[in-house]
């Protein structure tokens, strides 16, 4: 797979020099790759979000270095501004940062600040829109006359209407009911679909990225101690515990009955997998004549 966007070393210390230095990232190596749909994980505090906002540029390492596309993103001013533009970032509860007169002209202020023509911006407009699930008679309206889920929609319409081919999400879904998550991760797909964009998500959720992401990356204490598909993150039950994360509740429930001796597959995380694992432990038992688990 093709590296989109990496660090080398990244550190980053807040307060430097101060009494209340705080280092935030220690040395990390990260790569996310393109097209891929990736998951962050961590404790709060543990340095998640002060890594996102260094992978387009809001932050500035204090050491290392950040990637994009081979490139370091710091090399020139409008290297940095024109990363700004290929990752998109979407802040928790975006919602609060509407400020315009109507929808339209919300999702329209990224597109129009890439300096693009009014026929690119309306394409772009409307496409976004329909990405997220909004009808055209919305594009018209204030955002702040729409629900909570809507003004979510908007807001992350406003970043993919720049098209960016790194999307980064953080906590997309906090707050939502049920039917609103399945929705917003719905929206998302459609966009990592549609554009092989690289998606990456930061979630507390452990249930939520499971069934989501490709690969997870772990980070705590500013460092990232381990990175894989979600059934091996989640293989290190006690490590993540002793984090702060814990695990999904369908893998604490196998690596339970396997503690009791059922001969079972414990690295399952969804619902899906708990069955074809109970089946495969129920057909075995029967094949080998000793009836139920």
């Amino acid at each position: 797979m093709e590296p989109i966007i990496q660090t080398e070393q990244l550190s980053h210390v807040y307060s430097a020099g101060t009494p209340f230095e705080q280092t935030a990232l220690d040395r990390v190596d990260f790569t996310a790759f393109r097209g891929e749909y990736l998951g962050i994980i961590g404790h709060t505090g543990s340095g998640k979000s002060t890594l996102i906002q260094h992978l387009n540029g809001l932050l500035k390492p204090t050491s290392g270095r950040v990637l994009f596309e081979g490139r370091d993103i710091w090399e020139t001013r409008e290297r940095t501004r024109q990363t700004r533009f290929q990752v998109g970032l979407v802040f928790q509860y975006p919602e609060y940062q509407l400020f315009e007169e109507t929808v339209y002209k919300d999702i329209a202020f990224g597109p129009r600040n890439m300096g693009l023509d009014e026929g690119e911006i309306d394409r772009r407009v409307r496409q976004a829109a329909r990405f997220v699930g909004l009808a055209d008679p919305v594009l018209e309206q204030s955002p702040f006359e729409l629900s909570g889920g809507q003004k979510r929609r908007v807001a992350i319409a406003g970043v993919i209407a720049m098209e960016p081919s790194v999307l980064i999400l953080d906590e997309p879904t906090a707050g939502l009911d049920p039917v609103g998550v399945e929705s917003i991760l719905r929206n998302i797909r459609d966009y990592h679909t549609a554009k092989n964009a690289t998606i990456i998500i930061v979630s507390h959720s452990m249930e939520e990225v499971a069934r989501t992401v490709d690969r997870l990356v772990v980070v705590d204490d500013g460092r990232i101690p381990f990175t894989g598909a979600p059934r091996e993150v989640f293989a290190h039950g006690e490590e993540l515990e002793r984090m702060g994360l814990g695990v999904p509740a369908m893998t604490r429930v196998f690596h339970r009955l396997r503690a009791m001796g059922a001969d079972i597959d414990p690295s399952v995380y969804t619902v899906e997998q708990a069955r074809s694992a109970l089946l495969e432990a129920l057909a075995r038992r029967n094949s080998a004549g000793k009836g139920a688990l």
